[in-house]
């Protein structure tokens, strides 16, 4: 079980999709000592690893101190960063303190692309340089890209590159417009390049020797499957089963992406809103509208909840339009003659 926490929503850059509208701190972030019960309760629960994210999470002091307790709890700990703040200096304290993994984002080969994409310039140089650094002190670092049109072509030229520079990984997310990413949503990519970009993905795996995940894409379970496409992912949506996240004033939703109020650790705890909270026990329940619910690839797919909640204006059960296959039970339904 894993959990994304938004430590601070500061950030340093201005990018065009960012999910959490990142840019300046709250002033209700949760404390050190806040931070540490919240770590210790996900502990309790049984999650395993920890990524801290934002905003961009090196702008909070603590974090150091933060990762430390994580670790000396046991838990794994990783970083979710757009890594233009990473010199070697602070790469060697990352891994001193334990951190496990950092996930820097590259949107493009381009340097004026990825640029444009995250608003400043000369960030593709910066988050380049902080893979560089962190491959200097031994410390794992995995490529992340948001998929959009703007990009869609050049995502396994992405994942050369990252191969090339040394990643552990290439983690590829589609663009699932909350945030500032509502104000994008035309770039999104139809449900045909969605299923022919996840073909190519899983397929360039047997090319490489670092990892490709896609996220938020939950449908490339299908695909691996009826490819006889080897995998170590066997559940494609995670939101509200075995992940959750959790914002910087201690709000939690059940992932990044699915702006869903579940309650606030400050008032009930993570505890508490983890074993019992209603819509978490629906996601758990699988019962999904439309075509997502009779499909016979739902107990390892389950769509896209983020995405489904986007489309359907607000229903996080509702079927998961990106995806364009067709589920057997429904052509029988329309044809009994099948």
């Amino acid at each position: 079980m894993l959990i994304s926490w938004n430590i601070t929503k500061a950030c340093n850059l201005k990018c065009e999709h960012c999910y959490r509208d990142a840019g300046n701190s709250q002033n209700n972030e949760l404390s050190l000592e806040e931070g540490k019960t919240l770590l210790s309760d996900l502990k309790s629960l049984g999650f395993r690893l920890i990524i801290f994210s934002g905003g961009e999470p090196l702008l909070r002091d603590d974090l150091y101190e933060l990762i430390s307790f994580s670790r000396s709890l046991g838990l794994i700990s990783v970083l979710g960063t757009n890594g233009t703040l990473i010199d070697d200096n602070i790469a060697q304290k990352l891994k001193q303190v334990g951190l496990k993994r950092v996930g820097i984002s590259l949107d493009s080969v381009i340097p004026q692309r990825h640029d444009r994409f995250r608003g400043i310039d000369k960030s593709w140089e910066k988050a380049v340089g902080g893979m560089k650094s962190c491959k200097k002190v031994g410390l794992e670092f995995q490529v992340h890209t948001t998929v959009t049109t703007k990009n869609i072509n050049e995502v396994l030229n992405i994942t050369d590159f990252a191969q090339k520079i040394g990643a552990q990984a290439h983690h590829i997310f589609f663009l699932v417009p909350t945030g500032r990413g509502k104000n994008i949503d035309t770039v999104i990519p139809s449900a045909a390049e969605y299923e022919s970009l996840l073909t190519n993905i899983l397929e360039k795996q047997s090319k490489v020797s670092i990892e490709l995940k896609p996220v938020c894409a939950p449908q490339f379970t299908r695909i691996a499957r009826t490819r006889h496409i080897d995998t170590r992912f066997e559940k494609g949506c995670l939101a509200g089963v075995s992940y959750a996240c959790i914002l910087p004033d201690g709000t939690v939703h059940p992932c990044p992406y699915l702006p869903i109020d579940l309650g606030n650790v400050r008032e009930q705890g993570i505890i508490d809103i983890w074993q019992k909270n209603e819509t978490l026990k629906k996601l758990r329940d699988a019962e999904w509208g439309g075509k997502c619910g009779i499909c016979e690839f739902k107990d390892i797919c389950s769509g896209c909840r983020a995405a489904a909640f986007y489309q359907s204006q607000g229903d996080y059960l509702a079927e998961d339009i990106n995806c364009s296959y067709e589920p057997k039970r429904k052509k029988i339904i329309e044809d009994p003659a099948i």
